[in-house]
Protein backbone atom coordinates (compact mmCIF):
# COMPACT_ATOMS: atom_id res chain seq x y z
CA UNK A 1 0.00 0.00 0.00
CA UNK A 2 1.32 3.39 -0.97
CA UNK A 3 2.05 6.01 1.86
CA UNK A 4 0.35 9.26 2.28
CA UNK A 5 3.09 11.79 2.76
CA UNK A 6 2.38 14.98 5.25
CA UNK A 7 5.16 17.97 4.18
CA UNK A 8 5.85 20.36 6.86
CA UNK A 9 6.83 23.50 4.84
CA UNK A 10 8.65 26.15 6.59
CA UNK A 11 12.35 24.95 6.81
CA UNK A 12 11.14 21.55 5.25
CA UNK A 13 10.33 21.79 1.34
CA UNK A 14 12.43 25.27 1.37
CA UNK A 15 14.80 27.21 3.85
CA UNK A 16 12.86 29.88 5.78
CA UNK A 17 15.54 30.75 8.19
CA UNK A 18 17.60 33.67 5.88
CA UNK A 19 14.69 35.61 4.61
CA UNK A 20 10.78 34.47 5.65
CA UNK A 21 11.11 33.93 9.77
CA UNK A 22 13.12 36.80 10.28
CA UNK A 23 10.23 38.61 7.99
CA UNK A 24 7.96 36.89 10.31
CA UNK A 25 9.14 37.80 13.52
CA UNK A 26 9.43 41.04 12.99
CA UNK A 27 6.03 41.32 11.76
CA UNK A 28 4.47 39.41 15.09
CA UNK A 29 6.80 41.31 17.11
CA UNK A 30 5.25 44.57 15.62
CA UNK A 31 1.81 43.18 16.27
CA UNK A 32 2.41 42.27 19.85
CA UNK A 33 3.72 46.09 19.86
CA UNK A 34 0.25 47.78 18.20
CA UNK A 35 -2.16 45.13 19.86
CA UNK A 36 -0.90 44.73 23.59
CA UNK A 37 0.81 48.36 23.54
CA UNK A 38 4.59 46.63 24.82
CA UNK A 39 7.66 48.17 23.59
CA UNK A 40 9.72 46.28 21.62
CA UNK A 41 11.83 43.88 23.86
CA UNK A 42 8.48 43.04 25.84
CA UNK A 43 6.90 42.46 22.71
CA UNK A 44 9.88 40.17 21.55
CA UNK A 45 10.63 38.32 24.93
CA UNK A 46 6.30 37.35 24.82
CA UNK A 47 6.58 36.24 21.11
CA UNK A 48 9.58 34.07 21.71
CA UNK A 49 7.83 32.39 25.03
CA UNK A 50 4.42 31.61 23.47
CA UNK A 51 6.00 30.15 20.62
CA UNK A 52 8.51 27.86 22.83
CA UNK A 53 5.37 27.15 25.59
CA UNK A 54 2.77 26.74 23.03
CA UNK A 55 4.65 26.08 19.87
CA UNK A 56 3.28 28.77 17.66
CA UNK A 57 3.02 32.54 18.71
CA UNK A 58 -0.79 32.43 18.17
CA UNK A 59 -1.66 29.88 20.12
CA UNK A 60 -0.46 32.17 23.25
CA UNK A 61 -2.40 34.67 21.88
CA UNK A 62 -5.59 33.29 21.49
CA UNK A 63 -5.08 31.79 24.70
CA UNK A 64 -4.30 34.77 27.02
CA UNK A 65 -5.38 37.81 24.96
CA UNK A 66 -8.47 36.84 22.66
CA UNK A 67 -6.37 37.42 19.59
CA UNK A 68 -8.29 37.44 16.12
CA UNK A 69 -6.73 34.38 14.61
CA UNK A 70 -7.63 35.86 11.35
CA UNK A 71 -6.22 39.13 11.45
CA UNK A 72 -3.24 37.87 13.41
CA UNK A 73 -2.23 35.91 10.52
CA UNK A 74 -3.19 38.15 7.79
CA UNK A 75 -1.26 41.18 9.46
CA UNK A 76 1.62 39.40 10.13
CA UNK A 77 2.29 37.06 6.93
CA UNK A 78 2.67 39.80 4.38
CA UNK A 79 5.01 39.39 1.37
CA UNK A 80 5.24 42.18 -1.67
CA UNK A 81 8.74 40.05 -2.77
CA UNK A 82 7.81 36.43 -1.60
CA UNK A 83 9.74 35.30 -4.39
CA UNK A 84 12.96 37.26 -3.66
CA UNK A 85 12.62 35.65 -0.08
CA UNK A 86 11.95 31.70 -0.97
CA UNK A 87 15.21 29.61 -0.64
CA UNK A 88 14.94 26.58 -2.60
CA UNK A 89 16.68 23.49 -4.22
CA UNK A 90 15.84 22.98 -8.03
CA UNK A 91 15.58 19.51 -7.59
CA UNK A 92 12.83 19.45 -5.47
CA UNK A 93 10.18 19.19 -7.98
CA UNK A 94 12.22 15.96 -9.15
CA UNK A 95 12.27 14.73 -5.58
CA UNK A 96 8.22 15.04 -5.10
CA UNK A 97 7.44 13.42 -8.81
CA UNK A 98 9.50 10.63 -7.78
CA UNK A 99 7.61 9.51 -4.50
CA UNK A 100 4.98 7.07 -4.94
CA UNK A 101 1.84 7.92 -3.37
CA UNK A 102 -0.75 11.15 -2.11
CA UNK A 103 1.26 13.92 -0.50
CA UNK A 104 -0.55 16.93 1.47
CA UNK A 105 1.18 19.85 2.74
CA UNK A 106 0.55 20.24 6.57
CA UNK A 107 1.90 23.64 7.99
CA UNK A 108 1.30 25.79 11.11
CA UNK A 109 1.19 29.10 8.78
CA UNK A 110 -1.66 30.38 6.86
CA UNK A 111 -3.38 28.77 4.07
CA UNK A 112 -2.86 31.67 1.61
CA UNK A 113 1.10 31.95 2.60
CA UNK A 114 1.55 28.26 2.11
CA UNK A 115 -0.04 28.23 -1.42
CA UNK A 116 1.77 31.16 -1.88
CA UNK A 117 5.21 29.66 -1.50
CA UNK A 118 4.11 26.34 -3.38
CA UNK A 119 3.39 28.51 -5.91
CA UNK A 120 7.31 30.13 -6.04
CA UNK A 121 8.83 26.71 -5.55
CA UNK A 122 6.98 25.38 -8.58
CA UNK A 123 5.70 22.12 -6.87
CA UNK A 124 1.74 22.99 -5.48
CA UNK A 125 0.92 20.24 -8.60
CA UNK A 126 1.97 17.36 -6.00
CA UNK A 127 0.33 18.43 -3.74
CA UNK A 128 -3.40 16.43 -3.25
CA UNK A 129 -4.39 19.46 -0.91
CA UNK A 130 -2.89 21.67 2.18
CA UNK A 131 -3.62 21.52 5.53
CA UNK A 132 -2.94 25.10 6.74
CA UNK A 133 -3.41 26.22 10.49
CA UNK A 134 -7.33 27.22 9.44
CA UNK A 135 -8.09 23.70 8.88
CA UNK A 136 -6.54 22.69 11.84
CA UNK A 137 -9.12 24.80 14.08
CA UNK A 138 -6.26 27.72 14.81
CA UNK A 139 -4.82 24.45 17.10
CA UNK A 140 -1.06 23.75 15.58
CA UNK A 141 1.66 21.30 15.55
CA UNK A 142 2.33 19.95 17.89
CA UNK A 143 -1.35 20.32 19.81
CA UNK A 144 -2.63 16.80 18.81
CA UNK A 145 -5.67 17.99 17.83
CA UNK A 146 -4.72 19.43 14.71
CA UNK A 147 -3.27 16.25 13.93
CA UNK A 148 -6.83 14.82 14.27
CA UNK A 149 -8.83 17.19 12.19
CA UNK A 150 -6.39 16.45 9.61
CA UNK A 151 -6.99 12.97 10.20
CA UNK A 152 -10.71 13.38 10.07
CA UNK A 153 -10.70 15.80 7.05
CA UNK A 154 -8.92 13.87 4.76
CA UNK A 155 -10.02 10.12 5.84
CA UNK A 156 -6.34 9.35 6.69
CA UNK A 157 -5.30 6.29 8.88
CA UNK A 158 -2.20 7.52 10.81
CA UNK A 159 -0.22 3.96 10.32
CA UNK A 160 -0.18 5.13 6.38
CA UNK A 161 0.95 8.36 6.93
CA UNK A 162 4.93 9.33 6.88
CA UNK A 163 5.38 12.93 8.71
CA UNK A 164 8.51 14.87 6.81
CA UNK A 165 9.61 18.04 9.44
CA UNK A 166 12.27 20.48 10.86
CA UNK A 167 10.33 19.83 14.41
CA UNK A 168 11.33 16.67 16.61
CA UNK A 169 8.89 17.93 19.00
CA UNK A 170 5.93 17.98 16.19
CA UNK A 171 7.40 14.86 14.95
CA UNK A 172 6.68 13.35 18.55
CA UNK A 173 2.69 13.88 18.34
CA UNK A 174 2.62 12.04 15.21
CA UNK A 175 4.81 8.97 16.69
CA UNK A 176 1.88 9.04 19.13
CA UNK A 177 -0.70 8.79 16.39
CA UNK A 178 1.55 5.63 14.91
CA UNK A 179 2.77 7.57 12.04
CA UNK A 180 6.22 7.25 10.77
CA UNK A 181 8.63 10.17 11.22
CA UNK A 182 11.64 11.74 9.42
CA UNK A 183 12.99 14.43 10.68
CA UNK A 184 15.11 16.97 8.77
CA UNK A 185 17.80 18.01 10.45
CA UNK A 186 21.47 18.17 10.61
CA UNK A 187 21.45 17.09 14.29
CA UNK A 188 23.85 14.02 15.57
CA UNK A 189 21.03 12.89 17.53
CA UNK A 190 18.09 10.75 17.28
CA UNK A 191 15.27 11.20 19.88
CA UNK A 192 13.68 7.91 19.95
CA UNK A 193 10.07 8.68 18.45
CA UNK A 194 12.13 9.84 14.92
CA UNK A 195 12.25 6.94 12.41
CA UNK A 196 14.57 8.43 10.14
CA UNK A 197 16.59 11.75 10.46
CA UNK A 198 17.75 13.34 6.97
CA UNK A 199 20.19 16.44 6.68
CA UNK A 200 17.62 17.62 3.82
CA UNK A 201 14.26 16.63 2.22
CA UNK A 202 16.00 15.64 -0.87
CA UNK A 203 17.66 12.72 0.98
CA UNK A 204 14.74 10.92 0.80
CA UNK A 205 15.22 10.53 -3.23
CA UNK A 206 18.25 7.75 -1.84
CA UNK A 207 16.41 6.27 1.26
CA UNK A 208 14.16 2.90 0.79
CA UNK A 209 11.06 5.00 3.16
CA UNK A 210 10.11 6.62 -0.60
CA UNK A 211 9.43 2.96 -2.10
CA UNK A 212 6.85 2.50 0.85
CA UNK A 213 8.19 0.44 2.73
Amino acid sequence: MKPVWLFDLDNTLHNASPHIFPHINRSMTAYLMRHLALDEAAANRLRVDYWRRYGATLTGLMRHHGTNPHHFLHDTHQFPELHRMVVADAALSHLLRRLPGRKIVFSNGPRRYAEAVLDVLGVRHHFSDVCAVEQMRFHPKPDIRGFRHLLRQQRLQPARCILVEDSADNLRTARRLGMKTVWISRSLRRPAWVDVRLPSVLALARHPLRRGR
